[in-house]
């Protein structure tokens, strides 16, 4: 990924990005002090947009920044994850129950061109690209669940879980069985059917099972000393 961006042309959600993905494949371990400078110049940038973006981290709790010890890579076990998923799974059922029943017309169009946004990026063979429209794709169905509150929980914690979320769409398939998915909450949610949204998305975002192994062998395998050593940490 660095090689792709010029380091002068890098912003804060850029190297956000870069530092959360390997904050969760264990690149920066858990306990880790995240030093401005060191990261700095690992990165090729001056330190004012890594602070930018380890404050960005620390609003979604992936970094801790404490006064006098700086940032740190907190703890996060695999059944702190599988929790968080699980309540993630949950909203999203929300948000599709009450968006099948309160879905206006406008909103109706936007779900659709979001979903054939998507339709785009899997026939490019992007998963990073796919992530970023499926995260319009999501916001559509919170927005039109016309509860703010709901939606403004259901957005921090995608937030919280999106270097996950993002990385699930590598494992072989995944990306596919994920557009597949949407096709069918999309129908459901247009058709009314406030119950089979409700079980569709949950479906599609709770990870349990072969799909959680398969995330955490994802995890390991980006961990591998060659993406370690190419990831300039010693």
């Amino acid at each position: 990924m660095n090689a792709l961006i010029p380091t002068q042309n890098r912003r804060p959600g850029q190297l956000g990005e870069e530092i959360e993905e390997r904050i969760v494949t264990g690149v920066y371990p858990p306990g880790m002090r995240l030093d401005e400078q060191e990261l700095a110049a690992a990165f090729g940038v001056s330190r004012t947009p890594i602070r930018e973006a380890l404050i960005q981290l620390a609003s979604i709790g992936l970094v801790e920044i404490r006064p006098r010890r700086g940032a740190t890579v907190p703890e996060m076990s695999a059944d702190r994850l599988c929790e968080m998923f699980e309540v993630m799974a949950e909203l999203e059922a929300m948000c599709g129950r009450l968006a099948a029943r309160r879905i206006l017309p406008a909103e109706q169009a936007r779900l659709k061109e979001a979903h054939q946004a998507c339709e785009a990026a899997r026939d490019a063979g992007k998963p990073d690209l796919y992530y970023q429209l499926n995260e319009v794709f999501h916001r559509c169905i919170y927005d039109a669940s016309h509860n703010g509150f709901l939606a403004e929980q259901a957005t921090a914690l995608h937030r919280r879980l999106r270097p996950y979320r993002r990385l699930q769409l590598r494992v072989r398939n995944r990306m596919a069985s994920s557009f597949n998915e949407h096709a069918n909450i999309v129908e459901a949610i247009i058709a009314g059917r406030s119950d089979d949204a409700a079980a569709l998305l949950r479906g599609h975002v709770v990870v349990q099972g072969e799909r959680f192994t398969d995330l955490v062998a994802t995890l390991r395998q980006m961990n591998s000393p060659a993406e370690t050593a190419a990831a300039g940490v010693v």
